[in-house]
């Protein structure tokens, strides 16, 4: 019995070690309108890292005079460097003045560049998301290694509310938004799934669309819109040698895992992560490679990648 308990209490505390953190930060309503909203979809994301078994944290309730002060120290509280996934998903309105991006909270808005500031000593998994108006400078501030960011906006410049926010909070725990039927939604095929039905709502509403969401975890820092994917290939290479499209890191992340996917070790995901990487820049130099080697090769990682899912 005791034992039994034991290996309980242990399997509880890997799972509490291996579960990501979502904070999700509510900014100011401006409206009544837009304050149900962004409450609901809050509460859409809350769920869905109930689903996770993740950490929870939520900030910009109405009686916080300082949101972006609270959002400083939690961070800072966090761990910089875990294997850990730490989601940080802003839902609200922002403000570009051709100079500055600003995420509009209760109290001082916060900047990017402050924002980038307070995630640049994290060496941990990054998923940054940005679901407001005149988003898309958040991009560039936020890009980097281990780090995958989505603006609801390509420009600064478009500054009507977003609704991006909305159809993501759904996307993410959607069973439907599973494009490729492997029993859970990556963050690409959730975004994907989301930037649809943004467009399909400005075009059912027969209103010009007024935001163009973007995606980079490349680290490029210049993100890629969905309507250069087809399915869930980019159709748009890299202007830079070498580097990955857009969205291959983000097909890799899942808020809420299939049970396949929990049965594998941290260890086992990252390598395989790595050689999944590897795969697409072995497809990427196929044409530059003698037939037999890029056969060779690519026979040697789909073996490493079978050991992952069935050792010896």
């Amino acid at each position: 019995m005791r034992l039994a308990l034991a290996i309980f209490c242990l399997s509880l505390l890997q799972a509490a070690a291996e579960s990501p953190t979502v904070i999700v930060v509510s900014g100011a309503p401006g409206s009544e309108r837009f304050g149900k909203l962004i409450n609901q979809w809050s509460e859409q994301w809350k769920s869905a890292a109930e689903q996770a078994e993740a950490s929870f944290r939520q900030i910009g309730s109405s009686d916080e005079k300082n949101a972006k002060e609270t959002l400083r120290k939690v961070l800072a509280a966090e761990p910089k460097d875990s294997p850990r996934p730490l989601w940080l998903v802003l839902i609200g309105h922002g403000t570009f003045d051709r100079k500055r991006a600003k995420f509009n909270l209760i109290g001082p808005d916060l900047e990017a560049t402050e924002c980038a500031s307070w995630l640049k000593e994290f060496e941990r998994p990054l998923i940054l998301i940005n679901c407001a108006s005149s988003s898309a400078p958040f991009l560039a501030a936020l890009s980097g290694k281990k780090r995958i960011v989505v603006t609801a906006t390509r420009s600064g410049y478009e500054q009507n509310f977003c609704y991006l926010g909305g159809y993501l909070a759904t996307a993410i725990a959607d069973p439907s938004a599973d494009l490729d039927k492997d029993n859970q939604v990556s963050l690409l095929e959730a975004w994907l799934i989301a930037a649809r039905r943004t467009a399909d709502f400005y075009e059912k509403e027969g209103r010009l669309a007024t935001e163009h969401s973007l995606l980079d975890d490349n680290a490029d820092g210049k993100g890629t819109q969905s309507d250069w994917f087809r399915g869930l290939q980019v159709t748009k290479k890299s202007a830079e040698e070498g580097l990955l499209p857009d969205g291959l890191r983000a097909h890799q992340v899942h808020l809420i895992p299939s049970e396949a996917e929990r049965k594998l070790s941290p260890e086992q995901r990252a390598e395989r992560d790595t050689l999944e990487l590897e795969l697409a820049r072995l497809r990427a130099k196929k044409a530059t490679i003698k037939e037999d080697a890029y056969y060779e090769r690519l026979e040697k990682l789909l073996l490493e990648m079978s050991r992952i899912y069935f050792p010896k």
